[in-house]
């Protein structure tokens, strides 16, 4: 393919690889943040890659303008507050040159799950539901809707019948519950199917919410498993 992509950290787990899973990682960290738990997310026998793409380095506003890897900047954290409308839009153009490489590589888009941590998710959430072909799944963990306001008029009907798995801690400091709780409620009241969850944790992930998120993704990707030798 011409046009430039991201720099990915890749794992497959089984072959040949019939199904693909794009995980967006949180503010600050990269490609590799999630990668030792691959073993714990994979549905047993199932053959699918996990491409996980490092955000460029930026300027984020909410810590100093310190730079580090960040999919769009962060002016603050309430529902209220500006977005970087600008630098979301660049990102999901980004993601959506991944999910193109994937159809080359043979991976349709019905059998590509979209998720993400934290800002990883948020930008799951809106690339995912403005794409116009269905995924297999959506996964958004300690996040929130970007953009929400433009949705009603964005969104397009192909991932409408789409399974969302969103889960979120109630304790966590950083992306407010309430911030998971209101995305929830969009979702919910447009008709979509959303999978939610909560746990007594912080701005993290847990066991079970790493099992439940396995359970998710073997749910929408049944046609994943390996051929028996």
């Amino acid at each position: 393919m011409s046009e430039r992509l991201l720099e990915t950290v890749e794992r497959e787990t089984g072959s040949p690889v019939s199904g693909s899973v794009l995980w967006l990682h949180g503010l600050g960290a990269d490609g590799y943040d999630f990668e030792p738990i691959i073993p714990e997310l994979a549905p047993p026998a199932a053959a699918l890659r996990f491409v996980m793409p490092h955000a460029p380095i930026r300027p984020v506003t909410i810590n100093g303008g310190m730079a580090m890897r960040a999919w769009f900047d962060v002016l603050a954290l309430d529902r209220d507050s500006p977005q970087d409308e600008r630098g979301i839009r660049e990102a999901a153009e980004q993601v959506r040159a991944l999910i193109r490489r994937e159809n080359a590589r043979g991976v349709p888009t019905e059998r590509i799950v979209l998720a993400g941590f934290s800002q990883g998710g948020a930008l799951a959430l809106h690339t995912g539901l403005r794409l116009p072909q269905r995924l297999a799944g959506i996964i958004g963990l300690s996040t929130f809707l970007p953009l929400a306001g433009a949705l009603d008029a964005e969104a397009h009907p192909a991932n409408r019948e789409t399974s969302f798995f969103l889960a979120h801690g109630t304790l966590d400091p950083l992306v407010p519950l309430s911030l998971g709780e209101t995305t929830r409620d969009w979702l919910a009241e447009r008709g979509y199917a959303v999978n939610w969850r909560s746990y007594p944790i912080p701005h993290a992930v847990s066991p079970q919410e790493i099992a439940d998120v396995r359970a998710f993704i073997a749910a929408v990707t049944t046609w994943a498993a390996a051929p028996r030798a």
